[in-house]
């Protein structure tokens, strides 16, 4: 199931053109479970936030009635799916942004594989605070890595401060804390569900500036996005950790609290 529209249609050839050379633009990415999606509000506040900075318009509540009306319309009565709300430039440009509505087939609930990631001091993203389309310096990364005999790509910045992977937020585990990274990055839907619904069940957690030097000191590391709360990672650089770590386990537990919200 793969499926594309734009403002509520198919896109002819001149629009498919448009998208496929000019990269400009900002998107969210979503789960859909038997018609709902957890932290939906969220994933409003990250479009209507990226369409004034990169489009300097302030989205309405009109405008997010028809957003959903547009992502019910191209999920077409499939109850579970992937889904990618883009906005994009109008055909003049300097208008209101198009709205693109990508549907693929759901991703996968089952964990994955743990995986090995390389850190990578020169990879950093523009606007980190902001899921926009100028994706080239975390696909060079992960290219880079992968050509190295690693899975993934880990971005310390010039402070030595952990920041964020390539599509995906990071957490370690200190004893019984969950740490998570502050630094510029982006503030995944996945990670601030779970740092709420963590809370709300009394997992000990905190944010904060996490040094590269202080890696060797937690138990266990994760990878969290919209498609996983559990990738485990194996090692980071020379770095091992703990197979079947009981951080992944508190991930699967805590996001199980987590409600859907209906489209």
């Amino acid at each position: 199931m793969r499926f594309l529209e734009l403002n509520g249609r198919a896109p002819d050839t001149a629009d498919t053109l448009r998208m496929a050379t000019l990269n400009y633009g900002h998107f969210t990415s979503m789960q859909v479970r038997a018609g709902g999606v957890r932290g939906l509000a969220l994933h409003f506040a990250r479009l209507a936030d990226g369409n004034e900075e990169f489009f300097g318009w302030r989205p309405g509540l009109d405008d997010e009635h028809r957003l959903r009306e547009l992502i019910l319309h191209a999920l077409d009565g499939a109850t579970d799916a992937s889904v990618r709300v883009s906005y994009v430039p109008g055909a003049d440009l300097v208008g209101p942004p198009d709205v693109v509505v990508a549907v693929g087939d759901p991703g996968s609930d089952e964990p994955q594989p743990p995986i090995r990631v390389r850190i990578d001091p020169a990879y950093r993203r523009d606007w980190p605070e902001h899921k926009h389309a100028a994706t080239m310096a975390q696909w060079r990364a992960q290219r880079l890595a992968v050509a190295a005999g690693f899975d993934d790509a880990l971005s310390v910045g010039p402070d030595g401060l952990v920041r964020e992977g390539t599509t995906w937020n990071v957490a370690f585990l200190k004893g019984d804390e969950v740490v998570w990274p502050q630094a510029p990055m982006l503030k995944g839907v996945t990670m601030v569900l779970l740092q709420i619904a963590m809370t709300m069940q009394g997992v000990p957690w905190t944010i904060r500036p996490v040094p590269a030097s202080e890696l060797p000191d937690f138990t266990g590391a994760v990878a969290v996005n919209s498609r996983t709360v559990r990738q485990e990672i194996a090692s980071i650089d020379d770095l091992k950790y703990p197979a079947g770590d009981k951080l992944a386990a508190i991930m699967t537990e805590t996001w199980a609290s987590v409600p859907f919200d209906a489209i």
